[in-house]
């Protein structure tokens, strides 16, 4: 356990004490939810990325795939003025996401990137080798 740099008792009062954010669970800071709007799951025929992007129109925003991964990224700028009341406002968002695709996709086929209430998914097709194959049970009699 971590010795702590900040007291765990503020000036002598016993019902007053600092919590200890270094000796808690550090899983909040490399949990990609708690860093990103960024999701990546799959079902048994494709692997899916979902990247919150609110308030971004689709036509600015960029999605590659190289290398085994993929990147999102885009942008959005605002221009306001008004003469009549000498207001100016200049504002721009962005943001990029890069991760690894997991499991092994078929680069054949182009994924499908769709965009509905703010969240980008882009769905890759998982490559034939890649999907689950059930296994037949033969019985065996003596």
């Amino acid at each position: 356990m971590a010795t702590s740099l900040v007291p765990r008792r503020l000036l002598s009062f016993p019902s007053f004490s600092l919590p200890d954010f270094w000796e808690e669970d550090e899983e909040w800071l490399t949990s990609p939810s708690a860093q990103s709007g960024l999701s990546v799951y799959e079902d048994k025929d494709k692997v899916y990325i979902e990247a919150a992007v609110p308030g971004i129109d689709p036509k600015n925003v960029e999605v590659t795939f190289q290398d085994g991964y993929i990147w999102i990224r885009g942008e959005t700028k605002e221009e306001k003025e008004d003469k009549k009341k000498k207001y100016y406002r200049k504002a721009s968002q962005s943001f990029s996401y890069r991760v690894a695709v997991p499991g092994d996709v078929d680069t054949t086929k182009d994924p499908e990137a769709t965009y509905k209430h703010g969240v980008m998914t882009v769905a890759f097709a998982k490559s034939p080798k890649a999907r689950p194959k059930r296994i037949q049970i033969k019985t065996i009699s003596e």
